[in-house]
């Protein structure tokens, strides 16, 4: 059960990764190596003026890659906390002595509260990607 949710949660994060960079960070990156290209050509630059023209090219990717960054691992830590508690609150439950029925219910009782963390995030995260495509086809 907990390899299944960790399969549908990559592959969820997967798509919207290939998303981001197709609609934006592909676009983003293509006209950095392009400005780039130019700050080489200009042969009255001196090394330092190429390097900063250089690096001035990349900010914008390098924040729009930051912020994705940035909002997934928010989300990822969220996540990664629901299922935390999942398991302190079965924890909680527990004696040192336990039997085997009682070790089934738990197992049970901590995968139905993981998957319902799973569920969660994942109902998350169309909104997350509409904020993010917001925010990132201002950096374009």
């Amino acid at each position: 059960m907990v390899a299944e949710q960790r399969r549908r949660v990559e592959d969820l994060m997967t798509r919207m990764i290939e998303e981001m960079d197709k609609a934006y960070l592909r676009r983003m990156q293509g006209n950095m190596h392009r400005c780039a290209a130019t700050c080489c050509d200009n042969e009255s630059y001196s090394i330092l003026q190429v390097q900063n023209c250089v690096e001035n090219c990349s900010s914008s990717l390098n924040e729009a890659q930051n912020y994705v960054q940035n909002e997934f691992v928010r989300i990822q830590n969220r996540l990664q906390r629901c299922v935390m508690d999942c398991n302190d609150t079965i924890k909680d439950k527990m004696s040192s002595n336990l039997t085997q029925n009682e070790v089934d219910r738990y197992s049970e009782e901590f995968d139905k509260c993981a998957t319902k963390c799973v569920d969660t995030y994942c109902d998350l995260l169309p909104s997350l990607e509409k904020s993010m495509k917001n925010v990132l086809s201002s950096k374009v």
